[in-house]
C-alpha cells in the first residue's frame, strides 16, 4: 500500500504503540526497509525466500518491542531493525550450521554402521563355509580348530581341554588340521580366498 505521506520515526513509534492503524506503519516500514534487510540476507548465506521470513519476523520482533516499552527511539528505526535483523540471521545461520554438523556425523556414524554390518556379514559368511569344511574333518581337528579359532581360547587352555601331552603336541595337530582343509580348497581360489579371511587369527 503506496501512503500518501511518509511517517516520521516517531509518528510511526506512537501509531503502533496506540494501535489505532498499526498496518499502515507496519507497511511503510517494509516499503522503506525491506530491501536493505533483505540485501544483508543476500549477502549472507541467504536467498529471497530467507529474507521474507526472516523480515517477517524482524518486524514483529520489532512491534513487541515498541509496545512493551523497550524501544524509544534512541537510534534510527533504520538501524534498529538492521540490528534486529543481523542478530537473528546470525542466530539462524547457526542453528543450521549445527544442524549441518548433526547430520553429517550422523552420515558418518551410519557409514560406519553399514560398514560395519557388511564386514560381520561377510565375517559369518566366511565363517559358515569354514563351519561346511570343518565337518569334513575328523572329530579331534574339529574340536581343535572350532576351540582356536571360534571360541578363541589360548593353546594352553586347549591343550588341558583336549587332553593333549604338550602344547608343542597341539600345534603340530593344528598344523595338519589346517593343512587337511587347505587341500580341500587347493583346486580353488576362491575357496582358498574365503578360508584366509575366515582363518585370519591364524
Amino acid at each position: 500500500m503506496k501512503l500518501n505521506r511518509n511517517l516520521t520515526d516517531q509518528e510511526l513509534l506512537e501509531q503502533i504503540r496506540s494501535k489505532t492503524n498499526p498496518n499502515q506503519a507496519i507497511n511503510q516500514l517494509y516499503e522503506q526497509h525491506y530491501g536493505v534487510l533483505e540485501n544483508y540476507i543476500l549477502r549472507n548465506s541467504g536467498n529471497q525466500d530467507d529474507a521474507a521470513d526472516l523480515i517477517q519476523e524482524v518486524m514483529l520482533v520489532f512491534v513487541k518491542l515498541v509496545t512493551q516499552g523497550k524501544f524509544r527511539g534512541e537510534a534510527s528505526i533504520k538501524s534498529f531493525l538492521y540490528s534486529i535483523c543481523k542478530n537473528l540471521w546470525i542466530s539462524e545461520l547457526r542453528k543450521r550450521k549445527s544442524m549441518s554438523a548433526r547430520n553429517e556425523r550422523y552420515e558418518m556414524e551410519k557409514d560406519e554402521m553399514d560398514l560395519d554390518i557388511s564386514e560381520e556379514i561377510s565375517r559369518n559368511e566366511n565363517l559358515r563355509f569354514v563351519m561346511d569344511l570343518f565337518e569334513k574333518l575328523g572329530e579331534k581337528c574339529k574340536q581343535v580348530l572350532t576351540l582356536f579359532y571360534f571360541e578363541e581360547l589360548p593353546m594352553k587352555e586347549i591343550c588341558e581341554k583336549l587332553e593333549f601331552s604338550s602344547e608343542q603336541v597341539l600345534r603340530n595337530k593344528k598344523y595338519k588340521c589346517l593343512q587337511s582343509l587347505t587341500d580341500q580348497v587347493k583346486s580353488s581360489p576362491s575357496l582358498q580366498t574365503h578360508l584366509q579371511k575366515a582363518l585370519r587369527h591364524e
